[in-house]
């Protein structure tokens, strides 16, 4: 407005255009990283449905477990669990938590990235005659693997080590047929004087 009192002309803003509202940069949200290997310890009690309900955790969560390992400890009342599964660090702290929650459940421990001594048991069948026998063997034996079984087309081959070094060996028989494969999974223990089960004991 004029100081007269006169409506003076509209203001022009073609000159200057407005700035468009831009959308505030996504926030990264829990849980929302990158998925890698996480190997996850648990002591329980040694009671019937334990592990249902430790499966059924994972799996409302959406984990896919890749590995489940469960033995008796040296307490008869107690029994340890080596889980494998994927999935970002935000995601898996939060499943332990609430693993940890559960009833029967000792102590839960996440030891990916810890030094530990971590193996698995592995057995494979595999197609084998007096032609490539031979072979087979060496192969096995470069591995530090060693033959429990001898038939006339085929042999057992049990090897013992890390996911990785087992890994290995079964892609290179894979070559001459496996006619059966059973896994372990994997069983981990730190190294050095601590102790996830003197800890329960405390």
């Amino acid at each position: 407005m004029s100081l007269t009192g006169t409506p003076g002309p509209a203001p022009d803003h073609s000159a200057h255009p407005a700035p468009a509202h831009t959308a505030p940069p996504a926030r990264a949200l829990p849980g929302g990283g990158e998925s890698h290997r996480h190997v996850l310890v648990a002591i329980v009690l040694n009671k019937p449905g334990v592990l249902n309900r430790v499966a059924s955790l994972m799996r409302a969560r959406n984990f896919n477990i890749e590995t489940l390992a469960v033995s008796h400890t040296d307490q008869p009342e107690v029994s340890r669990m080596t889980i494998t599964l994927r999935g970002d660090d935000v995601a898996i702290e939060q499943a332990a938590k609430q693993l940890y929650r559960l009833i029967d459940v000792l102590k839960v421990q996440d030891v990916t990235g810890e030094p530990t001594v971590e193996h698995e048991i592995a057995l494979m069948k595999v197609r084998a005659d007096e032609r490539n026998r031979g072979e087979v063997l060496t192969i096995a034996e470069m591995h530090k693997a060693r033959v429990v079984d001898l038939a006339a087309e085929s042999l057992i081959v049990e090897a013992t080590g890390t996911e990785a070094e087992v890994d290995a060996l079964i892609a290179l028989l894979r070559g001459f047929g496996i006619k059966e494969l059973v896994r372990s999974g994997t069983v981990v223990m730190s190294r050095g004087a601590g102790s996830i089960e003197e800890a329960v004991k405390r």
